[in-house]
């Protein structure tokens, strides 16, 4: 320890807490994964047709990585001391992911909406991601890694419909 340096106190050490923007650029990221979780289920139990199981068990990994995600943004979101809603009345009224349709879809059409939701879901990530960036290093890399995985995921589904 140099002669300069003092021991801090308790109050001295509050922690980081989100400024009232960035809670609201990860509320946004949260209530958008939240919602790609649930209409990847919507898809997982109602597609149908040609090559349905294939897509059946991938659409199970876009909902598990879309789930863990909105549980890591929410959690990063406690840690800085405001809190995540994920409630369905907040979903429903916030999302900015086109709403997805009802009853059976055949695979290409469920291909087509789920990439389109992925790259949804990717653009609100990318469109917070320099403000959260300048307030919160942090979690910005948590972002990038959401958006890699997703990016990564929107790749996958959307091979299933391409042809060479």
């Amino acid at each position: 320890m140099t002669a300069s340096s003092a021991r801090r106190s308790e109050s001295d050490v509050a922690g980081f807490t989100a400024t009232p923007q960035l809670a609201q650029a990860l509320q946004q990221i949260v209530v958008d994964l939240v919602e790609l979780h649930l209409q990847g289920k919507q898809a997982h139990w109602n597609v149908v047709g040609h090559n349905f199981r294939d897509l059946h068990l991938q659409l199970d990994e876009v909902v598990d990585d879309a789930r863990e995600a909105a549980d890591t943004i929410a959690e990063r979101m406690r840690a800085l001391a405001t809190c995540p809603d994920g409630r369905s009345d907040t979903v429903v009224t916030t999302t900015t992911l086109p709403s997805f349709p009802e009853g059976e879809q055949s695979v290409s059409v469920v291909v087509d909406l789920v990439t389109a939701r992925l790259r949804a879901t990717v653009e609100t990530l990318r469109t917070h991601h320099d403000q959260v960036d300048s307030e919160d290093p942090s979690t910005a890399d948590l972002l990038h890694a959401i958006i890699d995985s997703l990016e990564k995921r929107a790749w996958m589904v959307s091979a299933e419909n391409r042809s060479v």
